[in-house]
């Protein structure tokens, strides 16, 4: 496996060929990414990064990791199955609002109720970026797109404040922009035990004229003294109208983990399926002998 990584080019891929357009949010993302990898010493070979389909999605092919390339919608089970397989590896699930938020909607919900330990970045851009600029459920009421010609009619999606009212044990939104924040957060969010849910708001320089870099300076701010157990509060913060909260919104470690609840059939036993003697017998008593 060698050492650890210390130094955050050690997880790019040197030749890969970025398909994002330039000046495109999911750049500083994914340079806060690496430098919370660097920083926790994580080893490439025990990380594993899942997504499913669109421009977010596309992190894991640009970086040196294990990956998991699912459906659309799907990445949240996958990593909840492969963090249940393997305890010992740290499991990240990364894609866009509309993969996330969309097509993976019901998969968000139940993911908070089960509180797997993985962690779910979000990049949040308001819009369908690879399928050319769709509205996504967190798209603005009002915004005109190709196939919005007459503006959403629909009101955003808040996956913050959807994520705190059903409870999930740990909730971040950050702003690409601020790259140094945004890689706290994720070391945060990695750190914690439990379902951790990173929201990050980033600029489509393509298909969202609206909502820029720009945009977001203007409006996105980090509130003072803020009670990170407060989950009222904290619920408080991500519904106000006057401006877009961003750090670690609400953390909890008051709810038992995916992988607890699977221990007592594991006889506590943690080691990874894949090793465990036990498992390969209980192959060869079911195919008689014959494994």
């Amino acid at each position: 496996e060698g050492d650890a990584m210390t130094d955050a080019q050690g997880y790019e891929i040197r030749d890969a060929d970025i398909a994002w357009c330039p000046g495109c949010g999911n750049f500083p993302i994914k340079q806060s990414l690496t430098l919370a990898l660097s920083e926790l010493k994580i080893k490439p070979s025990r990380l594993v990064i899942v997504s499913g389909i669109g421009q977010g999605a596309k992190m894991p092919q640009y970086l040196n990791c294990n990956m998991f390339c699912g459906l659309h919608g799907r990445a949240l089970p996958a990593a909840a199955g492969i963090k249940a397989a393997n305890p010992g590896l740290t499991v990240i699930a990364e894609s866009g609002d509309g993969d996330m938020y969309g097509e993976g909607g019901n998969h968000f919900i139940h993911s908070m109720r089960r509180n797997p330990d993985i962690t779910n970045i979000v990049h949040n851009n308001m819009v369908y970026g690879l399928t050319k600029g769709q509205a996504s459920p967190t798209s603005d009421f009002g915004m005109k797109t190709g196939l919005q010609v007459e503006g959403v009619c629909e009101s955003p999606l808040n996956p913050v404040s959807m994520a705190i009212s059903q409870n999930a044990s740990f909730v971040a939104r950050a702003f690409a922009g601020d790259i140094q924040e945004t890689k706290d957060m994720i070391k945060a969010a990695i750190l914690h035990r439990g379902y951790a849910l990173v929201d990050i708001l980033q600029p489509c320089v393509t298909f969202n004229r609206v909502n820029t870099y720009e945009w977001f300076k203007k409006r996105c701010y980090y509130p003072k003294d803020h009670d990170t157990s407060d989950r009222m509060r904290a619920f408080e913060l991500c519904i106000e109208a006057d401006g877009i909260p961003l750090g670690v919104i609400y953390k909890s470690g008051a709810k038992k983990t995916f992988n607890d609840c699977l221990s007592p059939y594991r006889g506590g036993d943690e080691t990874p399926l894949y090793e465990r003697k036990r498992l390969v017998e209980d192959i060869e008593n079911i195919l008689g002998g014959e494994a």
